[in-house]
């Protein structure tokens, strides 16, 4: 097989001279034998393989390179639960694990190339076998937060028609509860020790499966993963990421926001729901063959965060802002993190306070990323680059970002403007594929040349980009995007609810949280608001993610609209900020 790829190549095609300068240290260079392609196709002004598959081109290879000794035997994956259980594998064990799971889904399952199956599963070993499993087969995986409820997984189910479902006891009543609903789903798995009804069970099938799996052939355009992400109008939309801008992209600007080695330890915080799991606990580390760390908490607590740092050899964290403001509270003095180097922050704005507590408690820095479900990282304060706090950064050498007008005119450095990232002579790898079954939305994102991110922001004359707030209504709390359609809906199932609108409202430990305005039916405008405030807050927490549910609420008699009958959710988000 021809050696198109090597990486003294991948350097000269892909990052840029002027990028290499960002870093303290000389870029980091993989093995060659990481990439070998029959056939390369150009994309732009980046020359791509025609066929790329991520278990085969990169976690194979890394696997390989430890049967020759090319590489230390050091865990590519390790897991705790702090509870004295722990897992800890090789990419050559990884390989033999996920190839065991490839055939659960194609001989007993029946799944071929291009179908779905949704995985909804906490922090478990499981969740990365069957990533990486869906990668050997051709499946597209489609991934799911376990707050979700029954009516959440109901929709995802139908709009997606997946085949089958990956979960655990936990949400296996929920999927039972609407199932029958559920045409194109054929096959259930549940990860459990015990049995259920209707179920077949992973733990089981996993162990009588081979371990013998050929790879399937994936073309660089070919679906890898869907992405549920919340828009201000309507149900989510199904954002689909392909083999290239997923599992190729950080082949090629691997450095970019991380930096990794084959001797680092890196530890994710992020809920497996979303892209930044993917992005931070799968695919960015094992392009370095650095390992992947996961603690199984159920939910993010800031002492077992600060516990695990000081016991465990991690050296590169990604948290939200939300997880270093819970983390400053505490005394760091009493905590020593002999290992931690790099600190990432993203999902929503760090607050520069914040960043500056931690470096003067830590002595380490925190680098923020900016991004989407549908870009990835779009901008990132590099290893080693000069920080100005409050921006998130400069752009990612995949993209060509520039803030415009509403005319898909570019502005000039320190003008206010929408982010958008270039797409035109030529789209850039990193970019998702399409919103499925929506071309109208997919549409709506574009303007003139650009991709439009739907969020504000300015550009200063050293090419840092500083975030102003969203164009839309998206709520982000805690790294969680939520659309105020969502919320609206469930509280509208509540009799005593007529209407309602939900915007963004500011807060001390999670940026912002859901706030919704209510409109109350005559028959509850003289009961007791705390206790029906409580009331509705449960409601929606029954109905819909529980991460959904308003932490604020405030009781109106009416709600600003338009003249065509349109609330006006900017006037009330407006009103919270302070910005009337």
């Amino acid at each position: 097989m021809k050696t198109l790829l090597k990486l003294q190549i991948l350097k000269s095609l892909w990052i840029p001279k002027s990028s290499c300068r960002l870093f303290h240290k000389q870029p980091r260079i993989l093995a060659p034998e990481l990439f070998s392609h029959d056939k390369a196709i150009r994309q732009g002004e980046q020359q791509v393989p025609e066929y790329f598959n991520f278990a085969n081109d990169v976690l194979d290879k890394w696997s390989q390179m430890e049967k020759d000794g090319k590489r230390l035997s050091k865990p590519a994956f390790w897991w705790i639960n702090g509870r004295g259980n722990e897992v800890r594998w090789s990419f050559e064990e990884l390989g033999f694990h996920s190839r065991k799971v490839a055939n659960v889904l194609s001989d007993i399952c029946g799944l071929q190339k291009g179908d779905r199956v949704m995985l909804i599963l906490p922090r478990l070993p499981e969740w990365w076998l069957v990533n990486v499993a869906c990668m050997r087969t051709g499946i597209v995986l489609i991934l799911g937060t376990s707050q979700l409820t029954a009516k959440d997984i109901l929709y995802r189910l139908q709009a997606s028609k997946a085949k089958c479902i990956i979960t655990n006891d936990m949400v296996a009543s929920a999927v039972d509860a609407v199932a029958s609903y559920c045409q194109f789903l054929k096959t259930k798995l549940i990860v459990s020790e015990g049995r259920r009804d209707g179920w077949l069970n992973f733990n089981e099938l996993y162990k009588a499966q081979s371990a013998d799996h050929i790879c399937v052939k994936t073309k660089i355009q070919d679906p890898m993963v869907v992405y549920f992400t919340s828009g201000t109008t309507g149900s989510p939309k199904m954002a689909e990421h392909s083999q290239g801008s997923l599992g190729f992209r950080p082949v090629i600007s691997e450095r970019y926001w991380l930096d990794l080695t084959p001797e680092d330890i890196m530890w994710c915080l992020s809920d497996t729901g979303w892209i930044i799991a993917s992005l931070g606990s799968v695919l960015d580390p094992w392009v370095f063959g650095s390992c992947v760390f996961v603690h199984s908490f159920p939910q993010v607590e800031s002492t077992t965060i600060l516990n695990t740092l000081s016991r465990f050899p991690i050296t590169a964290l990604f948290g939200t802002p939300t997880s270093f403001r819970m983390l400053v509270q505490h005394d760091l003095t009493s905590y020593k993190f002999m290992s931690l180097q790099h600190c990432v922050s993203g999902g929503e704005p760090l607050n520069p306070e914040v960043m500056e507590q931690w470096k003067r408690k830590t002595g380490l820095t925190i680098c923020e990323i900016y991004g989407q479900t549908e870009t990835a990282i779009v901008c990132s304060v590099f290893k080693g680059m000069k920080i100005k706090p409050g921006s998130m950064g400069k752009a990612v050498p995949l993209y060509d970002v520039q803030i415009i007008d509403e005319n898909a005119n570019v502005l000039p450095p320190g003008q206010e403007g929408e982010i958008a990232i270039r797409i035109k002579p030529k789209k850039p790898l990193g970019l998702f594929s399409k919103y499925i079954d929506n071309p109208e939305k997919t549409a709506a994102s574009e303007r003139g040349n650009f991709f439009v991110l739907g969020d504000r922001g300015t550009m200063d004359e050293d090419g840092y980009f500083w975030f102003l707030g969203r164009s839309d209504d998206i709520i982000n709390s805690s790294g969680y995007r939520i659309g105020p359609f969502e919320v609206e809906s469930a509280l509208i199932e509540h009799p005593a609810v007529v209407e309602s609108a939900a915007v963004s409202s500011p807060d001390p430990l999670r940026g912002e949280v859901v706030k919704a305005f209510v409109v109350l039916s005559p028959a509850f405008s003289s009961c007791d608001l705390e206790k029906l405030t409580l009331e509705l807050q449960a409601h929606v927490k029954k109905v819909t993610a529980p991460y959904k549910y308003p932490r604020k609420m405030e009781f109106v008699q009416q709600l600003p609209k338009t003249i065509t009958g349109k609330i006006k959710r900017n006037e009330l988000r407006n009103k919270e900020w302070g910005r009337m």
